[in-house]
Formats: structure tokens, sequence, C-alpha cells
């Protein structure tokens, strides 16, 4: 139904937090765990449908529907694939991305897999692309749309990995959306790793990469000419898209002591800064949905991530729906080719994500669905920065979530390290940080050094620091909430997933009185054994292993310091019980990670659960898997934390 004007949406705003009170309900475990209602919607390109992720039978599934009418909704449910992206082809054709882990025959490591199909609005006609290249069936690629190309809706472009007499290269394909078929467009050099186009079929530039370093090439008539540069382990050139007028490209480049977006111009390669902010990072570009070209700035705040357009018009109807709704940030997500017609995103730390369908011109608003709607403000914790210092005098920022109620003191404590761990924790609903304040521990996210987001000083100072001062920082985290009398210092466990489990298990290993628990998922515990499964997946010299090196050590050069903050080599330094779990199909960090430490601590006959997650990965997509997880946590929890 639609609100008249955006003067109405204030009454629903303050209607979200209506209600708070020294007691709450506990919602079950499938409240937190299921997946988003609404995730990632897409807009059609004449606005007047939205595409998105959602659950169905308890996997990711893509729902179609209008935006207003009386339309019907049309749900696209998912098979042992698992479903994690979708975008227009067209108004009346949507194309799905979907991934799944597995062996290729005769070998040793998991793969995952990704596929795209184009399937009608109405969900009839699913085809899937590219089947006719020879090579797709072992291809780990093959989803990455470049160019949806709307001046000719018969057409996309992707790109490819293709095998041939030449060897392996990435080459750009023109997809025949009636046929699937794709017939190749632009081949690539041995080192291209992506494509840019300009939003109408044509190529702009490529982006090469080696084993140091990333390149950018454009055109030049018949050739080729390279016009910047980056390192492979400072992230690359991190190109964003071509600018509105497309005479230049846009990167995240540093600018003094921040990241900024610079602009290289085409026809010179002259490099000039296009918005910097003296206080801020900037993270990214917003692009067009339809072009993929700039036109405006991501900077991340230090607790959110603010998005300005570079468009007056445009930024000045998202300055007006940002004042209809005071107390909660506004993401811009998706729009119609006019962009008239958006689809924003509208939360703050006690409100999951709720998605806003707005009309500028009309100045109307209308919810189109929530995240987790079964979710109440007043049950769930406040999240307040809480900062520190580390022993050597760096700031640490940080997050705190207390539980409803009021209590502040004498509090159990799960610390919970992000993953990456090049990112960071923000100001923001999360559902599972909420699930454990709901149930009464108060959650502590430390952005150590190392984390994105505060500059890129702060990001280097956690290179080759795993087990060391990054693990350093997370536990001054913690003996400063006991020193606040906020923790009990008896019952603090530590959480975390993919690095945060690592983290975790290094807690338990390099600091074990400080914990009275620990839980790993999809944790590292040995990193020379990492480093050898990332030589072997991806090649001894790829920009992959450049990256962990970067991050953790040589092996060759720094093989002692990887045995020392190795947390499998370290299991007999453990004096709390400890909770693995693994997606079996993870991909990123093995499960071999996990099954290495459930053996080292059960040889030097420590408590260990090993549970593993079947059928997910690295990600936890599944809502199954998400319930497993939450409720041996729960009961992992209790058990050793508890009251």
């Amino acid at each position: 139904m639609r609100t008249p004007s955006y003067v109405i949406a204030l009454l629903l705003a303050f209607a979200a937090l209506a209600g708070a009170s020294s007691a709450w309900a506990r919602p079950p475990v499938q409240a937190f765990a299921s997946l988003p209602r609404v995730s990632d919607p897409s807009m059609s390109p004449d606005g007047t449908r939205f595409a998105s992720v959602e659950e169905i039978n308890g996997r990711p599934g893509v729902i179609i529907r209008p935006l207003y009418g009386n339309g019907q909704a049309v749900g696209i449910p998912s098979d042992d694939w698992i479903i994690w992206g979708v975008q227009w082809a067209s108004n009346d054709k949507i194309v799905i991305m979907a991934g799944k882990g597995t062996k290729m025959p005769g070998g040793r490591e998991l793969w995952t897999l990704n596929r795209a199909i184009v399937i009608g609005a109405d969900g009839s006609n699913p085809l899937p692309l590219l089947q006719n290249v020879k090579g797709l069936a072992s291809n780990s690629s093959g989803v990455s749309i470049v160019d949806v190309a709307l001046n000719d809706p018969a057409h996309i472009y992707m790109q490819l990995f293709t095998l041939d007499s030449r060897g392996a290269t990435l080459d750009v394909y023109q997809v025949d959306l009636a046929t699937g078929d794709g017939a190749r467009f632009m081949r690539g050099s041995r080192n291209t790793a992506g494509w840019i186009m300009d939003g109408q079929g044509h190529v702009a530039a490529r982006i090469d990469r080696d084993d140091d370093a990333e390149q950018l090439w454009v055109p030049r008539g018949e050739d080729w000419a390279q016009v910047a540069q980056a390192g492979a382990a400072d992230g690359g050139l991190r190109v964003q898209g071509l600018t509105t007028d497309g005479a230049g490209i846009v990167r995240v480049n540093k600018a003094g002591k921040r990241t900024a977006l610079t602009r290289i111009d085409i026809a010179s390669g002259q490099e000039t800064v296009l918005l910097a902010d003296p206080d801020y990072d900037i993270v990214g570009a917003v692009t067009d949905d339809w072009s993929g070209r700039v036109i405006g700035a991501l900077a991340d705040l230090g607790g959110s991530v603010g998005g300005k357009y570079f468009d007056t018009r445009r930024q000045d109807d998202l300055a007006r729906v940002i004042r209809s709704f005071p107390g909660f940030s506004v993401q811009p997500i998706s729009a119609d080719v006019s962009g008239r017609r958006q689809i924003v995103g509208l939360g703050n730390v006690r409100m999951p994500l709720a998605y806003q369908y707005v009309d500028h011109d009309r100045k109307e608003v209308s919810e189109i669905g929530s995240t987790y709607p079964g979710l109440a403000a007043a049950d769930l914790g406040e999240m307040k920065p809480y900062d520190y210092t580390a022993r050597d005098g760096l700031h640490i920022p940080a997050f705190l979530t207390l539980p409803p109620g009021g209590a502040k003191k004498n509090l159990p404590v799960v610390v919970m390290p992000h993953g990456g761990p090049d990112a960071h924790d923000s100001l923001g609903f999360d559902w599972w940080v909420q699930f454990l304040a709901n149930r009464g521990y108060a959650v502590l996210q430390p952005n150590y050094r190392g984390s994105t987001g505060y500059g890129e000083a702060f990001n280097a100072a956690g290179h080759g620091q795993w087990g060391l001062k990054m693990q350093d920082d997370i536990t001054d985290g913690v003996r400063k909430l006991i020193a606040d009398g906020i923790a009990d210092p008896k019952r603090v466990c530590i959480v975390g997933a993919s690095y945060g489990g690592y983290a975790a298990l290094a807690g338990a290993t390099l600091t074990p009185d400080l914990y009275a628990c620990a839980v790993s998922i999809a944790g590292v515990s040995d990193l020379p054994e990492m480093i050898r499964y990332e030589r072997r997946v991806y090649g001894r010299n790829s920009d992959a292993v450049s990256f962990w090196i970067s991050r953790i050590g040589s092996p060759s050069d720094d093989s002692d310091k990887l045995r020392a903050t190795s947390p499998a080599r370290l299991a007999a330094n453990v004096k709390c019980p400890i909770l693995l779990m693994h997606p079996e199909l993870d991909t990123t960090v093995p499960i071999e990670q996990s099954e290495l430490m459930e053996e080292a601590l059960e040889d030097e006959d420590k408590p260990v659960t090993f549970i593993k997650l079947e059928g997910d990965d690295h990600y936890l997509q599944l809502a199954l898997t998400r319930y497993q997880m939450l409720t041996e946590l729960e009961k992992f929890l209790a058990a050793h934390i508890g009251r």
C-alpha cells in the first residue's frame, strides 16, 4: 500500500522502536537463523518489479514481485546449488547465479563451481548459459556479467576462463539470451583477471595480474596500452568502473593517509583525485545499475558506510529520504533506468534492515519487505562504540552490544573478532550478534589492527601479526571489559568464524587463562598447512598465495613464527573446552583445518567437540546450517559461561 508522503514514514520509524522495556522476549532460534526474508532486491529496468534472494524451503531462492498493482509473485527455488545472486538482463528476463562445492574428476581439493541461468520474469523457460563453451564443466567461473547492455536486449556480456592451445585466458563472451550460447567477443591475455565495459557492449579496459601486481590496459586502436599498475599485496587496482562521460576509469587508491576515489584519464593515463576526505576512507563507488558507470562514492564512517551521489538531483533525493528517517541509516540499493524510482535499505543497530520503495517524483515511500520480520527492537541489544588503547598505544575501534534489559556489569561476555581479516565490523544489525545479546551475553567486536576502514596504515599494521599484535589487540579489549566491571572475568568466551575462528583458537592457546571456552567456525588452525593448501589450489606463484604471504608471512623466511602462532601446534596449552564447527563444502578454509585442530586436541586429551555442518559452504548460506550453528553455540555457551 502506498504511503502518501515521506512525513508518514517518520511515524513508522518511531513505531519500530516503541515498546522497549526491562523485560524482553526470547524469540526462537529460527527467528535469527532463518535466511533474510528479503535480500539484495534488484529493480527491473522499467521499475515495475523487483527480484530478490529469499528463503524458499530453507534454501536461497529467487522471488520476483510487482512493486505496485495486483500482480502475482513468482518463486524460483534452488536444488543442490546455492543461489547467491540475481540480476536483471532486460524487463522480462533475469539471470540467476548459483554455486556448489564439488571435487573435480580425479582431483583432491574441493572447488566452488559457479553457474548462471537466464529465466523469464514469469518463471518460464529456464536456460543455462554458456553450455556450448568447451571446458565449462570444469570451470569454476561462468557467472560474472560484465555488461547487461540494455541497448541490445537480446544479449549480455560475461567473462569466462577458456582453455585452448594458447592456455587458459579470461575472455569476454557475448551471450545470446534466447539460446544461452556464448560467442567469444574479446580474448584476454595469459594474465587477464578482469574486464571493464561501457554499458553498451563495448570493451573499455582490461585488468591483468601477474605474481606481484595488477595492470590496467586500455584499447589503442588494434593494440593495448598500460595506464596504471598496483601491487597485488596492496589489494590491486581496485577499479570501480567508468566515469559517467566514459573518458576516465575510477578506482580506490591511496591519497595521503586515507583511501580516495581517483580518476585515470583513458587518453593520457594521468591519475587525479576524484573524491577524498581527510577523516574517512573512501572504500568504494556507487555505480549505475545498468551502465556500470560510477555515479557516487561510499565512505567508511568508522561505524557505518555512507554514500554520496555526484549528481545534485540524486543527492537531494537521497537527502530527503534520510531526513524522513532520523536515527536510521539509509542505503541506496537499486534503481530503475531513470533513477527516479529506487529501492533503499533502512535500518539501525536495533532494527533489521527493511527495504523501502521510493518514488522520488511522487514523493512516496512504501515498505517492500524486512529482512527479519520476526524480531522486535525491544528484544535486541544496544550496540555502541567501545574503543580502547592497545598495549603499544594504538587506538583500537570496537563495538559493544549489551543484552536487552539494562544490565551493564558483571556480565557473561562473548568476544567476537571478525573474519577477513581484511574487513571490519560496523554499527548495524547483525543476526549472530543479536542472537547472543538476546540470550543474555554482552558481545565485544574489536576492529583489531589489520582491519579495513581505518586507513591504510592501520590495515598494514596487521601484516605479519597473526597471533601476535593482532591477537594482543583482542586480549587488550577483554582486559578493558574486565577492568571496567562489564565482564565477569570467569565467564568470557571467544567465538569467531574464518579468521575470527583462528583468533578464537589463538586465544585459547596463546592466552589460555583468559577464556572459559572457545568456539571456532570454519577457522584456520595451522598456518603452514593453509599456505600449502593455497599453493595446491591456486598455484605456487598465484596472487592468492602472494596475498596470504603478505598477511601472515613466508613459509620459508618465517617458518618458526608460523609454527609458533598455529593453534593446532599449541594444543598442549589449552585449558578450556573448545567447540569446532566447519561446513563440509568450504573451499575458502578447508575442513581439514578443523580436523587438524580436533586431532591435536584429542592427542593432548583436551576437551573438544567437532561438528560438521553438512551441505553448506564457508558463508553459512542455508537456514538449517545457521539453525544448527546457533543451537549448538547456545548450548555450549550456556554450559560454560551461562548462569
